[in-house]
């Protein structure tokens, strides 16, 4: 009973969706109605979102202040093997929010000399499984799919990056990253006080560019929600389409967002019977394939290694997308 208040209540923030509701209804609008329904969903998941943003960007700011990149480093250079990726793996959830983001950190590893299987698990894993796309799957689609989702993402993050790693692909890493200088200096011990003043720092900053990509998901959540008939989802997402899972990783990839801004769509999705493992693998695709995401990389690596790169994650997608449908019923 505690554990099903916290989900609704404070994950799921019911109330709020009842106070708008109620709202306007004080006003006479008719929830009932189109317009008006698509008004209450926009609200409703914008400011979720928006709180569960801020102060998911607080916490885990805060923990990132533990791991500033040398740091990071030093923690990565002490394992090998196939434990290296699994570090970098869980190293990665509590690092940028973005795919975008996650870029001048795996260019920073690689320079260092990390090896190359162990910077790409990182970048796979940073943008697909950070702490707050945890949290808010909880708010949606319950405990349990929330934790397989982490879960599985560790997982395709630890394949691919040991898989390229075994294919000796470093010699397709530009030059200038390969021979470039690194400075090893120890970031300096920050106090209780600066940890919180840069946690506020980063969440500020961070909602400022996120902001924007939770309105258009929002909004494209709204209009999937209450203008787009079910049949039409089903057909395309449903489980009588085999290709549901490849629809929805290709829709994905030409988008930019993070977690944040693909939940309002993932939720609508799952209103209107699109099949929970498609669902997932749409979202993966926009945390870890994004388009601009891929223009950044190939700033970075030759173009057989971002083909090689592109292909692994799009095949382990796929799998885990396939995977969840299968055993839907079950979860």
């Amino acid at each position: 009973m505690i554990w099903e208040f916290i989900q609704e209540q404070i994950l799921g923030m019911k109330w709020l969706n009842n106070l708008i509701e109620s709202g306007l209804e004080g006003i006479g609008l008719d929830i009932s109605g189109k317009l008006e329904s698509s008004i209450q969903f926009f609200l409703y998941d914008v400011i979720k979102i928006t709180i569960l943003l801020c102060v998911l960007i607080y916490l885990i700011s805060y923990i990132q202040s533990y791991f500033p990149p040398e740091r990071s480093k030093k923690i990565l250079g002490k394992f090998h093997g196939i434990g290296a990726n699994c570090m970098a793996a869980l190293l990665g959830t509590v690092t940028p929010f973005c795919s975008c983001s996650s870029i001048p950190l795996f260019i920073g590893f690689t320079s260092a000399g990390l090896p190359l299987g162990v910077t790409f698990s990182f970048l796979i894993s940073s943008p697909m499984v950070d702490l707050g796309s945890l949290v808010l799957l909880m708010s949606i689609f319950g405990t349990k799919v929330a934790i397989i989702y982490v879960i599985v993402g560790l997982i395709v993050a630890v394949i691919g990056g040991t898989l390229i790693e075994k294919m000796h692909m470093v010699r397709y890493v530009e030059e200038f990253i390969l021979k470039a200088d690194v400075v090893d200096i120890d970031s300096p011990t920050l106090s209780q006080k600066e940890r919180l003043s840069y946690a506020k720092e980063q969440a500020a900053s961070t909602f400022k560019k996120v902001f924007p990509y939770i309105l258009i998901g929002v909004a494209v959540g709204a209009v999937i929600h209450n203008w787009i008939p079910e049949k039409w989802i089903e057909t395309i997402l449903g489980s009588h389409n085999l290709l549901g899972v490849v629809f929805a990783v290709l829709a994905g990839v030409p988008m930019y967002a993070d977690i944040f801004g693909t939940v309002p769509v993932a939720e609508a999705l799952l209103s209107k019977g699109a099949q929970l493992g498609t669902i997932l693998s749409f979202m993966m695709a926009v945390t870890t394939l994004s388009l601009p995401s891929i223009i950044m990389l190939k700033k970075a690596v030759k173009p057989k290694l971002l083909g090689t790169f592109i292909a692994i994650c799009t095949i382990g997608i796929m799998i885990v997308g396939y995977l969840f449908n299968i055993f839907q019923s079950f979860i």
